[in-house]
């Protein structure tokens, strides 16, 4: 496996290490460097990311839902200049990507290539000029939710307003696939789900899902929607946070504290990491596959994933369970950078007949 894995990039669709950084030293490398071992405080380093044999991640830039409008804006700005920052402080190791070109120009040079995604849409506060934006400081998704509503679009973990997308959810589906940035549908509820797909013109991503039949958190996605990953073409990367992966610790994390505290938290295990990857590909087909880790976005990993170094150890076992070198590459990121790739297509096409979106939140004026 460590053959196929540097023969072609490994690409996880989710690290909130950038938030990380933020919360611990107020993004100061200098105290927290991770170019050295920093696995008393981060699942995620520069040496680990190299055992592990990632060639690629997305960045999440991830601000709290809670921060109002402009504030999150800022606070988003900031995240990306952590990227910029890691990039800028240790070239040897990584290269900012913006495109699949990108990509396969770090790889080839021993870089890991830096993607950068928004992780939720009320880091645009309603602006399609802030997306674009976003977009031209290297964001190549937005997560079109966090935990609770955009006032467009619906949450998987809050209360239906819209039932979807609304009007102006659906300008916004637009303008990234004109835009070229991928629409990501993890943490948004089944309705949005279906409805960005209805809108999209692209196909989409899931950065951090997993399958909601194996394990039943909102957050994951039910089966009627992974068979529309086939005819969209998008992927869904599944995660490794326990929450999502297995029914036994999603229900202990219902619990109330004090049932928690008489009953031990469950151990979930590698293997109920591939029972979603092996129902992913059923459903939807080897071709909708990748992997979202969710690395320094939870305070608890299965075994054998515990950091970043475990990527090796779950392509070993899926090996072992016949999946074959061309399903495993399309897994490690083949089929996200093909989706990045058509993405790109799609936008070169909408451009020669789409300006720039115009439309305004109701809230606006």
């Amino acid at each position: 496996m460590n053959r196929l894995l540097r023969e072609r990039p490994l690409i996880d669709g989710h690290n909130d290490l950038p938030w990380a950084v933020r919360e611990l030293t107020d993004y100061d490398f200098g105290r927290l460097d991770i170019g050295a071992d920093t696995s008393l405080h981060t699942h995620t380093d520069l040496p680990r990311l190299r055992a592990g044999l990632v060639g690629g991640q997305f960045w999440s830039v991830f601000v709290p839902a809670t921060l109002p409008g402009g504030q999150a804006v800022t606070a988003t700005l900031e995240q990306i200049d952590c990227v910029y920052e890691m990039v800028r402080r240790y070239p040897d190791d990584l290269a900012l990507a913006t495109s699949v070109a990108d990509v396969e120009t770090a790889f080839a040079h021993g870089r890991i290539a830096a993607l950068i995604g928004a992780e939720g849409g009320h880091s645009i506060d309603n602006s399609l000029g802030a997306l674009r934006m976003l977009y031209q400081l290297g964001v190549r998704y937005l997560t079109l939710t966090h935990n609770t509503n955009t006032p467009w679009a619906d949450s998987a973990t809050d209360e239906p307003v819209h039932h979807g997308l609304s009007t102006f959810g659906t300008e916004v589906v637009r303008e990234m696939n004109r835009l070229g940035m991928l629409v990501d549908l993890s943490h948004v509820s089944a309705d949005t789900m279906r409805h960005a797909l209805r809108v999209t013109a692209a196909p989409v991503i899931f950065s951090h899902s997993s399958a909601r039949s194996i394990c039943p958190a909102a957050r994951n996605v039910p089966d009627d929607v992974l068979e529309s990953l086939r005819g969209n073409g998008g992927v869904c990367m599944a995660t490794f946070a326990p929450d999502f992966v297995s029914q036994e610790f999603f229900e202990w994390r219902q619990a109330s504290a004090a049932w928690q505290a008489t009953h031990p938290r469950p151990v979930v295990t590698i293997e109920q990491v591939i029972a979603h990857l092996d129902h992913i590909r059923e459903v939807a087909g080897v071709d909708q596959l990748g992997i979202g880790g969710d690395y320094d976005g939870c305070d608890a990993l299965p075994s054998g994933l515990a950091d970043v170094t475990g990527y090796p150890r779950l392509f070993a076992a899926l090996a072992g369970r016949g999946w074959s070198d061309e399903d495993l590459t399309k897994l490690a990121g083949g089929n996200v950078l093909r989706v990045l790739g058509e993405a790109e297509a799609v936008a070169r096409t909408l451009q020669r007949s789409h300006g720039p979106g115009l439309a305004r939140h109701p809230t606006d004026g």
